[in-house]
């Protein structure tokens, strides 16, 4: 069966990323695209959507008459305006962006920046020491925080601005006329694979400016919304959904200081919006709760819930007043949260929402630019709280090889669909089919009403000797709801069991502060083991006999994760 996706906005039509920058300054004029600090712990200023055109423009100009016209040219460093403004001064008429993880050593730079073939790369004055060993023939620096020890570079962001300017003050118009193919690739954005032969995705501005839309039609962003900038600026989610679509909705973006500083630079930049992974959100949820519960105040705020709950039922909102002191908190304007990149906690994600709070939910991958499939704005999704949502608008998608309980391999078509893998058309052909299907990996199924729910990787499926399928998600999902659990990986042994079989296994990390509330004295590891095991053995009471966990590991250090949050699973 197809299932396909319903537009319930409007969305105001743009052809490429050009369009979109050029039409927000034409629209939203001076109101604020992005809020920045000129200094480490100083006050948000205002950068408009018309200046951030300007400033496109003579960026864009500069860099070609460096001679990167068609090049290929990295970007690394922190979430900020210059790295905005690089990326789309590159895409606009440049050349094609090559997004880094900043998070990556020297030689994992140096073999990405060698593979996509860079002549170019602009970084953050923080990345110096990971680039300055770089074959780039050039290079170019932006300062995020400027002060009078800064020395004079005339290749550093101010410099390349100001003769940008110069130029189109002469009348250069190359980067203002420069033509756009919209299904061109013009962005490079690397996978995984940093030690090996790396896998970067070729994105076009129809891919993403689609991707734009289609989002923009489930989901509404006002144009007094602020959202603020946390996620790794280098992955799709974060520059097409919390950067591109705020600003295309005009709304504006601010971008923060680190994790330390989400709370306070929430407060400062008056926030409406936040988007980031369900690790990030959870963990607010269960300070909140605890918090609470250490103020005496979570009774009280239970009822507020159960008040809140009558009060709907009757067309009466009173959420404001009721959860004042938590919108505090978070500055007094929190309104919506965005997750994406895995799935949230239903409990979570109904729980925001008893506090008032929107809570919107999608699913896709670097591949798609990224949404597949997102929660429309609505109270159903609610009601499908464990449901990534429905396929976009303008996308179709399918379930291919369902077994009986209706769980498939998701195949996905539309116009987001990535262009294939640079240098790569063998990989490409594995993963995109002749009609344009992707074939995603992940493993889901769809209800009567064609909302999606994913049920885990393909890869990581775990085939008993008698051939049932275990999907160790599922598993992880409840193990992780024990309190006394910080974090779990679920696994295939081989040839654990009589006969050369598969056993379930699990790496648990103990969360040792819930731990010591009933070992007040302190637990060695064979009390903590007995713990942890002795609540498994009540979960496996209630799982089928080939789904039961075997083989228990204990561990104290963190497990190693991808820059979203994600388990390296490869490395268990």
């Amino acid at each position: 069966m197809m299932y396909k996706g319903e537009a319930i906005y409007q969305a105001r039509e743009i052809r490429d990323l050009r369009d979109m920058v050029r039409g927000g300054a034409a629209l939203y004029k001076e109101a604020p695209a992005f809020l920045v600090k000129g200094e480490k712990g100083g006050v948000y200023y205002e950068i408009s959507h018309r200046k951030l055109e300007k400033d496109m423009n003579a960026l864009g100009t500069r860099l070609m008459d460096l001679g990167l016209l068609g090049e290929n040219i990295a970007i690394i460093g922190e979430n900020s305006y210059e790295w905005v403004l690089s990326y789309f001064a590159i895409v606009n008429g440049v050349g094609t962006a090559v997004p880094l993880d900043k998070d990556l050593k020297k030689q994992e730079i140096a073999n990405l920046v060698r593979t996509a073939d860079c002549k170019g790369i602009l970084y953050s004055s923080s990345c110096r020491e990971q680039v300055k060993d770089l074959n780039v023939p050039v290079k170019l620096k932006f300062e995020l925080y400027r002060n009078e020890d800064v020395p004079f570079d005339e290749r550093d962001m101010n410099s390349l601005l100001y003769e940008g300017r110069r130029l189109l003050s002469q009348g250069d118009r190359r980067f203002l006329d420069a033509p756009i193919d919209r299904e061109a690739p013009r962005v490079l954005l690397f996978t995984s694979g940093t030690t090996g032969i790396p896998k970067a995705v070729m994105l076009c501005h129809k891919n993403i400016v689609s991707n734009i839309m289609n989002v923009s039609r489930i989901v509404r962003i006002r144009p007094d919304d602020r959202t603020l900038s946390i996620l790794p600026i280098h992955h799709t989610f974060e520059s097409t959904v919390s950067i591109m679509t705020t600003i295309y909705q005009g709304g504006s973006v601010a971008f923060f200081e680190g994790l330390k500083y989400v709370t306070k630079n929430m407060v400062e930049a008056q926030a409406s919006i936040l988007v980031g992974v369900p690790l990030i959100f959870e963990s607010i949820y269960a300070k909140l709760w605890k918090q609470a519960e250490k103020n005496g105040k979570a009774r009280a705020l239970k009822a507020a819930v159960k008040l809140n709950h009558a009060l709907q039922k009757a067309g009466i909102d009173r959420r404001q007043k009721l959860f004042r002191d938590i919108y505090n908190n978070f500055g007094g304007r929190l309104r919506m949260i965005i997750t994406g990149a895995a799935g949230i906690d239903p409990k979570v994600l109904r729980g925001f929402h008893d506090l008032g709070l929107e809570v919107a939910q999608g699913y896709g991958l670097t591949e798609t630019a990224p949404i597949i499939t997102g929660t429309p704005d609505g109270e159903e999704k609610y009601r499908k709280a464990g449901s990534v949502g429905k396929v976009l608008p303008e996308g179709e998608l399918r379930i291919a090889g369902a077994n009986e309980d209706g769980i498939g391999e998701i195949l996905y078509r539309g116009p987001n669909v990535m262009l294939g893998y640079y240098g790569m058309p063998e990989e490409s052909d594995r993963v995109l089919d002749k009609e344009g299907w992707l074939y995603t990996g992940d493993l889901g199924f769809a209800d009567p009403d064609g909302w999606i729910y994913i049920t885990g990787r393909k890869k990581n499926v775990i085939v008993t000797k008698t051939g049932k399928n275990i999907y160790p998600e599922e598993l992880e999902r409840i193990i992780n709801e024990v309190r006394y659990v910080e974090e779990c990986v679920v696994y295939g042994l081989e040839g654990a069991e009589p006969g050369d079989g598969t056993a379930v296994a699990v790496q648990v990390r103990p969360d040792y502060s819930a731990i010591r509330q009933i070992y007040p004295d302190g637990a060695d590891k064979e009390d903590v083991y007995e713990l942890i095991r002795d609540i498994l053995s009540e979960i496996n009471q209630k799982l089928p006999n080939y789904k039961r966990i075997h083989h228990i590991v204990l561990r104290d250090e963190e497990f190693a994760k991808t820059t979203t949050s994600k388990i390296k699973r490869h490395m268990v």
